[in-house]
């Protein structure tokens, strides 16, 4: 793994706060908070509601843009602008993958049939450090 995929991954690797934009059905941005982690291909997950308006904002447009890897202004080193595409996906083997402890506040468990996993499919990184400039990952 070089550098840039190093750096980027840290920021994802672990459950993050993370900031989900999807267009409305009029076309207008809808951002919210999502607690987001990523792999080490930079697939990131979130659980979600599948009636949820976001999910039914993906199936009819799949392009979102998250922001992440700062918690507050204390934290401002460096964070991530992400393109990508987005999926809900209700396979057993994801939800189970997913789930975790924190869950049980929404959902009642891995089988809990309103609960989804969003995957998003990054195509473009941007590493916001101290540069003026981005560093740029695309796949």
């Amino acid at each position: 793994m070089n550098d840039l995929k190093r750096q980027i991954y840290d920021l994802i690797k672990r459950p993050h706060l993370t900031s989900l934009a999807t267009i409305t059905e009029d076309g207008k941005p809808w951002v919210r908070y999502m607690s987001a982690v990523g792999g080490e291909d930079f697939t990131i997950r979130m659980s979600t509601f599948v009636t949820s308006r976001k999910v039914q904002q993906i199936k009819n447009d799949p392009e979102v843009h998250l922001t992440c890897g700062c918690s507050g202004l204390d934290d401002f080193n460096s964070y991530l602008q992400i393109q990508g595409l987005a999926e809900l996906s209700t396979s057993e083997n994801e939800r189970r993958a997913f789930w975790n402890d924190n869950l049980k506040t929404h959902f009642e468990g891995p089988n809990d049939p309103a609960y989804g996993i969003i995957i998003v499919r990054p195509y473009r990184i941007e590493l916001w450090g101290t540069d003026p400039k981005p560093l740029v990952w695309e796949a």
